[in-house]
């Protein structure tokens, strides 16, 4: 073991801790109905619970604080005339909550104020909480509903008719239809809201264009006949979907949005255990977490690379039939608790499990907890039908671990990424910084065979004599508004040109530059930096005045060899650069 590898990561250690049964929410009647949902929701204020409810369905919110054994009657949601199959909280109020149900309605509902699981009246006297809105439009069931995470008030419900209606909740009315052709099992918006991605009975991963009403791609997903989960990873243009193989094994994918034919690196396969594993992401820490349903454990991974690296196991002997991920907003950031996972346990209970960084510190923990989204949208239902693309505005963690509420640290942002909207060719994604040194290395070439062997000075010319300090310092003040101070460690390693090509090519040969003689006649664009040449040329005569000719015309014999020196080691560089993009380019061909 001594010479293995380890991943250097902050999650690494990141284990999950159980909760007591005194603390955990018991004497629950979890609906028992086999549609493949979550069968819980829940928001930094409520849980939401599928109710195993005679004469209609009906729903459970329990407050987050009032944990421990449950009466027998509680105030329940109710209202629809079959089993309710879904619901999902507003994210932009915590008070309001859509359900789908086994009747074909969608109904909104309202959490009363200081409502409770345990109100001060007789058992009999326990008045049910009726919904507040009714949207009517699919004629059979409806089996997931969705908020959109960017808009205010625009909901996706999926139904058995094969169809995904997007809804206006404000007003009342379904605005578009997304004709799917097959049952769908899952779906998940992008952060900006302005795609989403479902996975059906026919085994098609579809992204969709929503306001055009049509899919932006289609590919095969996985090909096992059991059910099929994805969910969209943030921020980001990846998206993650479990399922299973023709041999029945559970299997983990990643996509690139822009080219979906494949998934990236394959079908990764986790293990042969018959339930279906439901996906959750964490954008903050990066993490992905699969919750087997119909076994205990929780397992996760941490997304690196384009690829999933796995980080630990949560292993309990209590199966899971549904499971919910408390929003960022909602972890105890004392505790260093990173997200917070609420598993039904045999049908009668939920219990909460911490994950959690450990760490010594009762300091706020800036690297793990990054801003997260808070309760303001990004845009209305109107500007969102219109057209606009936006992510919303983020709060400050550090705002919510000093209790000083909700504080926003940025707007909303227009048009967040240029992959997330608009289909491109496949990419290799390389990191940002090689595609852009590929054009400086082409330019680079052509200054190199000067006719003279003078160039520009950079500011790190410490070796100079006095006599040319005045006109180094001149040329150093105009290059640094220029050129990034990262000339200095260029110039310093100049003596030892062996160790340099381990280095960044592009932080190595975008500083210096060669050209032609101190006063060239033709033009470039890098001309400005050689202004202060004539400026300087009237030093020239000062610094004759105190030091021989000889000595002059030495140092600056001196310096042109040190230049050409410095030349031949630009020209190795870019050498180098070129055949380190010619890899790259190799590189990213293969991976097309």
């Amino acid at each position: 073991m001594s010479g293995r590898f380890v991943r250097s990561s902050k999650y690494r250690h990141v284990f999950g801790r159980s909760t007591r049964k005194e603390q955990c929410y018991d004497n629950l009647r979890i609906s028992r109905n086999a549609w493949d949902t979550n069968l819980v929701k829940v928001n930094p204020k409520h849980l939401a619970v599928n109710w195993e409810a005679g004469g209609g369905g009906a729903f459970a919110v329990v407050p987050l604080e009032e944990r421990g054994k449950l009466p027998d009657r509680i105030p329940l949601f109710r209202g629809h005339t079959a089993v309710v199959l879904d619901t999902d909280w507003n994210p932009f109020d915590d008070d309001l909550i859509a359900s789908g149900s086994d009747d074909g309605k969608v109904f909104l509902w309202r959490v009363p104020e200081n409502f409770t699981v345990r109100p001060d009246v007789d058992a009999d006297d326990i008045q049910d909480i009726a919904p507040v809105g009714k949207l009517a439009g699919h004629p059979k069931k409806i089996g997931h509903v969705l908020f959109n995470p960017a808009a205010e008030n625009v909901l996706a419900t999926a139904s058995g008719d094969y169809t995904v209606k997007i809804w206006d909740i404000e007003a009342g009315a379904a605005k578009l239809t997304l004709n799917v052709g097959d049952i769908v099992q899952s779906q998940s918006w992008s952060a900006n809201g302005s795609l989403l991605v479902t996975t059906s009975r026919d085994k098609k991963l579809r992204i969709w264009d929503v306001r055009q009403e049509r899919p932006a791609h289609e590919t095969n997903g996985h090909s096992g006949a059991k059910n099929s989960r994805t969910v969209w990873l943030g921020e980001r243009d990846r998206i993650a979907t479990t399922g299973f193989s023709k041999m029945s094994d559970r299997q983990l994918a990643l996509w690139d949005i822009r080219a979906v034919r494949e998934p990236i690196n394959g079908f990764k396969t986790l293990d042969s255990i018959s339930g279906v594993c439901m996906p959750f992401w964490d954008d903050g820490t990066s993490c992905l977490y699969l919750a087997g349903r119909g076994d205990g454990n929780i397992r996760y991974f941490e997304l690196e690379n384009d690829k999933f690296e796995f980080l630990s196991e949560y292993k309990s002997a209590d199966p899971q039939r549904g499971v919910a991920f408390m929003p960022k907003r909602g972890v105890n950031m004392h505790e260093n608790e990173v997200t917070r996972a609420f598993k039904t346990v045999n049908d009668g209970y939920i219990e909460p499990v911490s994950f959690i960084v450990p760490r010594r510190s009762e300091n706020f923990q800036d690297d793990i907890y990054p801003p997260t989204f808070g309760l303001t949208p990004a845009m209305s239902p109107s500007e969102w039908f219109a057209g606009k693309e936006a992510i919303p505005p983020k709060i400050s963690m550090a705002s919510l671990f000093d209790g000083e509420g909700l504080k926003e640290v940025s707007p909303a942002q227009e048009k967040p990424t240029g992959t997330i909207d608009a289909p491109a060719p496949k990419p290799a994604e390389p990191e940002p910084v090689v595609p852009k040194a590929a054009p400086v290395a082409a330019a680079e070439p052509t200054p190199t065979p000067a006719p003279a062997p003078v160039a520009r000075p950079a500011p790190s010319m410490k070796e100079q004599g006095a006599s040319m300090a005045a006109m180094v310092s001149k040329f150093a003040d105009d290059e640094e508004v220029e050129e990034p101070v990262d000339d200095d460690s260029s110039f310093e390693e100049v003596p030892k040109p062996t160790e340099r090509p381990a280095r960044s090519a592009a932080a190595e040969s975008s500083p210096p530059r060669v050209s032609s003689p101190p006063r060239p006649k033709e033009p470039e664009p890098e001309v400005k930096p050689q202004s202060p040449v004539a400026t300087a040329a009237p030093s020239s005569p000062v610094s004759e005045s105190n030091v021989p000719i000889s000595a002059v015309y030495k140092e600056i014999e001196d310096l042109k060899d040190m230049l050409a020196q410095q030349a031949r080691v630009i020209a190795d560089q870019t050498s180098q650069m070129q055949k380190l993009t010619l890899e790259i380019e190799g590189l990213k061909s293969k991976l097309n």
